[in-house]
């Protein structure tokens, strides 16, 4: 069984101002031990003049560095917002962030999901470079997709696969007023030049009769190029989740095997080490009302529950919701999740989640063994 061995902080909600609630954490670890958290900070979960920050740990996350804030929210002249930006390490200080912009002038002040049409505000996947480990970044270029991805929302930061590309996963979208039926999939584009041009959108997953949709897809690499993606999976016409979804592939992305974990709901981006362990966490929204975390002797493994930890328990239940779309905007409520695990050089994972209460959020860490 893993055990929790440290807790603590990377950003406290200050109520009432700017600074209130934080969510969408990740966080990732440099070669000599760096740590680097980003996540998006704002007056309430979906505000339209959130900002995307940086803080950094040089001891394993007991302390974080102030915050900074170096990404811009405007792109191509349009106002807009960083709902999540990633960093990927490419190797010595060169550095790549993925982010999931949203255009705000489109639909002035309307919220980021439509309850009556399931369909979202206009979107884009952008990415810039670094040469200086986050501290300074080029201006944003565009990931452009094919229409019929519709809005693109971005789950997980740009992977290295074993062959040497780069890949982002992209889930698919309605635009905001669209009343047809939604056919959710998951696509990945590919890059073979360290993210300066990108391949059209590949479907990778997707139920054809439009009934099962595959959230959040969560995405790693080990050691061998094996690729493994886990999905938070949803019966739409039962209105109500399946156990998360695993995709594995061992040719780079070629092809792909299914199968699913014996728990549902949101998993978290897995931790993967040298040694090919991974440890996933999820959270259980509906059932205990919690993070948990297992670890797996690989990707491709079994992630028993004799290795299970707690990571976080709610103070109270999450509202049920009744339909797909109430559901959808319910998420700009939820006060815990989004969990994302990450191996450290000493042998342990860290975990980000976001937790507090609806008016007050914070980032916090669990260090995990």
């Amino acid at each position: 069984m893993m055990r929790i061995v440290e807790r603590g902080l990377i950003h406290e909600g200050i109520r009432g101002g700017d600074r209130a609630v934080a969510a969408f954490p990740s966080v990732t670890a440099l070669p000599d031990g760096e740590l680097l958290a980003l996540y998006r900070v704002g007056r309430r979960k979906d505000a339209d003049d959130c900002v995307a920050e940086i803080r950094r740990s040089l001891d394993s996350g007991r302390s974080w560095s102030e915050p900074e804030a170096p990404f811009s929210s405007t792109f191509a002249g349009v106002r807009g917002s960083l709902q999540v930006v990633y960093a990927t390490a490419l190797g010595d200080d060169r550095l790549l962030a993925s982010a999931l912009w949203v255009d705000r002038e489109a639909h002035p002040g309307q919220p980021l999901f439509n309850e009556e049409t399931e369909g979202c505000l206009p979107m884009r996947i952008l990415v810039a470079d670094s040469a200086d480990r986050g501290r300074t970044w080029s201006a944003w270029r565009e990931v452009a997709v094919t229409p019929d991805v519709g809005p693109p929302s971005l789950t997980n930061p740009v992977v290295r696969l074993g062959d040497g590309r780069l890949m982002v996963s992209i889930e698919t979208n309605k635009s905001y007023f669209d009343r047809s039926k939604w056919f959710q999939r998951v696509v990945h584009c590919y890059s073979g030049d360290e993210g300066a041009m990108w391949t059209a959108p590949v479907t990778v997953c997707q139920d054809p009769t439009g009934a099962v949709f595959h959230w959040d897809q969560r995405v790693a690499v080990d050691a061998r190029g094996v690729i493994a993606a886990f999905s938070w999976t949803y019966d739409k016409d039962a209105n109500r989740y399946l156990p998360i979804r695993r995709h594995v592939s061992r040719d780079h992305g070629a092809t792909w095997t299914t199968d699913t974990l014996g728990f549902s709901d949101q998993p978290s981006r897995p931790a993967v080490f040298p040694d090919g362990r991974a440890v996933l966490a999820w959270v259980d929204r509906y059932g205990s009302m919690s993070i948990r975390a297992r670890m797996a002797a690989g990707l491709e493994g079994v992630f028993d529950e004799s290795t299970e930890v707690v990571v976080h328990e709610a103070a109270r239940p999450a509202n049920a919701t009744q339909d797909t779309g109430a559901m959808l905007v319910d998420m700009s409520r939820w006060s815990f999740g989004l969990p994302y695990a990450e191996a450290l050089p000493d042998g342990s994972a860290m975990v980000v989640y976001y937790a507090g209460e609806p008016d007050r959020m914070d980032v916090r860490w669990a260090r995990l063994c």
